[in-house]
C-alpha cells in the first residue's frame, strides 16, 4: 500500500527520530509483539517491533558484523555457535561466513519475525537460511539454554530487544549462569546492551550480572546510525581475558583464516581492536571501573 507518512519511533518519551515512509509492506500482531515492515525513502526497508526500529537495510551491516565477527574472531576457533533472537537472519549470515563454524543454531521465539524477514527483507540473510550448517528453531531461547548440555557451544550471540517485554528474560542471572555452563573453556557470550548515553542502567546492570558467572566482563562499541544516542554497546562476557586484548595483526590473520577478509562494510581489524577502548562515560558503567 503506497503511503506518504512519517514513522515516529517510540523508544524514548522525550527524544526520537522519524522516517518518511513511502510504502507499508507488512503489518502483523504475533503472540509476542506488533511487527511492521515499511519502505522508507532514506533507509530502504525497515523492521519495527512495538514501535521501535530494529533493523534497516541501509545500516544493518554495522550491527550484524560487529555482533558476529568480533566474538568469533576473538575466540579464533569457534566451531559451534548459538544465536538467540536475530530473526531477520543477518547474524546467522555473518556467523556462517566463518569457515571454521560447523554448526550454527539459531533460536528465535517469534516465528512471525522470521517469516516476514524471509519475505520482505531477503537481502539481510541472503542464503543463510539454506546453509546446511544452520539449524533454525522457532522456540524459547531461555528454555533452549536451560536444556542444552554442558560445554555445547564455543560462542553465544544474543540479539534481543531491550530488557522489557519479550526480551526481559534474556538479561537475568539464571540466563547468564546457563550461558556459562553450556560454553566451552574459552567460550564467550555477547549481547546488545543499548545506547549508554540514554540507557546506562542497561549496560551497568547486565554487566554486573554477567560478572557473577564470568571472570572477564567488558563491552565494545559500534556506531549504528539508526540507534539514536551515540555508540551502541555490545556486552562481552568471556572465560579467556586474552580474547579482548588481541593486537591488530593477530586479528587480521584470524580474519583471513576465517575467510571474511575483504567482505565487510564496517568491521576491520583496526575497528575490532579499537572498539574495546571505551570512552570514560561508557567505561565507568562496567564492573571494576571508576565511577
Amino acid at each position: 500500500m503506497a503511503t506518504d507518512l512519517w514513522l515516529n519511533e517510540t523508544l524514548y518519551a522525550d527524544w526520537g527520530q522519524r522516517f518518511l515512509v513511502t510504502r507499508e509492506l507488512a503489518r502483523a500482531k504475533s503472540d509476542f509483539q506488533d511487527i511492521a515492515i515499511v519502505e522508507t525513502s532514506s533507509h530502504g526497508r525497515v523492521m519495527v517491533l512495538d514501535g521501535v526500529i530494529q533493523i534497516t537495510e541501509a545500516d544493518e551491516f554495522v550491527y550484524q558484523e560487529m555482533l558476529a565477527h568480533v566474538p568469533l574472531i576473538a575466540h579464533g576457533a569457534a566451531r559451534s555457535v548459538l544465536i538467540i533472537g536475530a530473526g531477520d537472519g543477518g547474524v546467522l549470515r555473518r556467523v556462517l561466513q566463518h569457515r571454521n563454524v560447523e554448526r550454527a543454531v539459531m533460536v528465535e521465539i517469534d516465528g512471525e519475525v522470521i517469516r516476514l524477514a524471509k519475505e520482505f527483507l531477503p537481502k539481510i540473510a541472503g542464503d543463510a537460511w539454506n546453509d546446511p550448517r544452520a539449524q533454525v528453531i522457532v522456540g524459547d531461547g531461555i528454555d533452549y539454554v536451560k536444556r542444552a548440555p554442558d560445554a555445547a557451544f564455543d560462542a553465544i550471540i544474543v540479539d534481543s530487544t531491550d530488557p522489557i517485554g519479550v526480551g526481559e528474560v534474556l538479561f537475568t542471572d539464571e540466563f547468564y549462569a546457563n550461558c556459562a555452563r553450556i560454553l566451552t573453556a574459552r567460550g564467550v557470550v555477547v549481547n546488545q546492551c543499548g545506547v549508554p548515553f540514554m540507557q546506562a542502567d542497561e549496560l551497568r546492570e547486565t554487566s554486573a550480572r554477567r560478572a557473577k558467572f564470568f571472570p572477564h566482563v567488558s563491552a565494545y562499541v559500534a556506531a549504528v546510525p539508526t540507534y539514536v544516542g551515540g555508540f551502541m554497546t555490545l556486552g562481552w562476557a568471556g572465560k579467556d581475558e586474552a580474547a579482548t586484548r588481541l593486537a591488530v595483526p593477530e586479528i587480521a590473520t584470524r580474519a583471513a583464516s576465517a575467510g571474511i577478509a575483504g567482505t565487510t562494510q564496517y568491521w576491520t581489524p583496526e575497528i575490532h581492536a579499537g572498539a574495546f577502548h571505551l570512552p570514560p562515560y561508557i567505561a565507568r558503567h562496567l564492573p571494576g571501573r571508576a565511577a
